[in-house]
């Protein structure tokens, strides 16, 4: 087998991949700084308290997405265009059902939702504005989440991160506009957001428009079973959102009891900084994907391994720089969100920046290994990853080690997680060694 060509392949995947996901990510980076400079340590609470809701829409948009695009990619290298079409037909109506449901609790429930997440006092309506405008906007997210996944498997990985990067940089532009000289608060840093994937919808109108594309909307009827092949595929990627979810709500509720309100401010800068490092991860988990899946389907097995090694190692050298980094400009970085210089803020933020990322490097080989296994169409073990780190394991860990260790505990249950689920995956890769040969 021919390394270089794959290599090459690997690297334009990857490397356009996870500066798209980057830019997702700066949706709510952007809005972390913006806020944290014009409305204070209550703006970043609240903005804090909101983000595990964008999680959840994300996560969806994704678990449509990559579950569809992979079953996509699947079935149009063996040749099976047709039952391809039909399962982006299926990937749509999925899409337009969640949509629905998300812009109904946005109108409906808001306030109810941002009393649910912790949010009280003037805090309160602070978060119940974000939430709103934020639901209300989920078939954008929904939709530009899908067609990113399609396109990008149908051969237009440049276009896919076109869109998300001009999508983020709209964004960040929206934000200062809307928030300074607009004067409109936390409503417009969430207005900024929701229509960043308008624009990266727009971007990708001339691909899923055009002759070319391969993926068109087909009469077809509707198949449980069609749908269900593409959402089992597509749970690794919900869940790696919805464990971000899962991890700020329970260290909001471990940190509020701790630290206050301060508290929750500091743990903002932390949660927002991993929101771009993990997209780092799973932007080179959805670059392999394609070419996963190709390899796969063609049975090229071979191929599959080389991938897996160009992935983690990517990943390895990744998590050292990015820890060097933490670890010696912590300082520097907590005061960059700390505009009321608050003292109990920084030190806190300083804290969570050294021990949190501890767990970096073992959070990569997770989300990897997740992604990897359902491109493969080996679906129980991708989900079980996805569960220990997002639900079974970090939650009872975060509440045990809080008691026993205050905040520096709350920090180090994710580090003491990620690692304890990356040795489950590595011994389930083991297991997975005849599937590979």
């Amino acid at each position: 087998m021919e390394t270089r060509p794959l290599a090459r392949e690997f690297t334009r995947y990857a490397a356009l991949s996870v500066l798209g996901m980057v830019a997702v990510s700066c949706y709510i980076l952007a809005d972390t700084f913006f806020v944290a400079r014009g409305l204070g340590s209550a703006g970043l609470a609240a903005l804090n308290l909101a983000i595990p809701v964008y999680n959840v829409i994300h996560g969806t948009g994704l678990l449509l997405g990559m579950g569809g695009a992979t079953r996509f990619a699947i079935l149009r290298s063996q040749g099976a265009a047709r039952r391809a079409c039909a399962v982006y037909t299926h990937t749509l109506a999925l899409g337009a059902a969640a949509a629905a449901a998300f812009a109904a609790l946005g109108a409906l429930g808001a306030p109810a939702l941002a009393a649910l997440l912790g949010a009280e006092g003037q805090i309160l309506a602070m978060t119940a504005t974000y939430l709103r405008v934020l639901l209300l906007f989920s078939p954008a997210f929904l939709l530009n989440d899908i067609l990113v996944c399609f396109v990008r498997n149908d051969g237009a990985p440049q276009l896919a991160m076109a869109a998300t990067v001009s999508g983020s940089l709209a964004n960040v532009v929206m934000d200062y506009i809307f928030i300074f000289p607009c004067g409109l608060g936390i409503f417009g840093a969430v207005l900024a957001t929701g229509f960043s994937p308008v624009i990266g919808i727009c971007v990708q109108a001339p691909h899923w428009l055009g002759r070319g594309c391969g993926f068109k909307p087909v009469r077809v009827r509707w198949h449980a079973r069609t749908a269900g092949q593409l959402l089992a595929l597509g749970v690794p990627s919900f869940l790696d959102q919805l464990s971000g979810a899962v991890v700020m709500i329970t260290f909001n509720t471990l940190i509020l009891g701790l630290c206050g309100n301060t508290g929750v401010a500091a743990y903002g800068v932390v949660a927002n900084l991993s929101l771009v490092v993990l997209s780092v991860y799973t932007g080179l988990a959805q670059g392999a994907q394609p070419l996963v899946s190709r390899a796969w389907g063609r049975r090229q097995r071979p191929a599959l391994r080389v991938l897996l090694r160009y992935a983690l190692g990517a990943a390895l050298v990744f998590s050292a720089l990015l820890y060097a980094v933490f670890y010696a400009g912590a300082g520097g970085i907590a005061a960059v969100f700390n505009s009321e210089n608050d003292p109990a803020l920084q030190a806190i933020a300083v804290q969570g920046l050294r021990l949190y990322f501890l767990g970096a490097p073992f959070a990569g080989a997770n989300i990897l290994l997740a992604v990897y296994f359902a491109s493969i169409e080996q679906a129980v073990p991708a989900q079980a990853i996805s569960l220990l780190r997002g639900l079974v394991v970090i939650v009872p860990l975060a509440v045990g080690l809080a008691a026993a260790f205050g905040m520096a505990g709350v920090w180090l249950a994710f580090p003491v997680c990620e690692a304890l689920v990356a040795a489950v995956a590595l011994l389930l890769l083991r297991r997975m060694r005849k599937v590979l040969q």
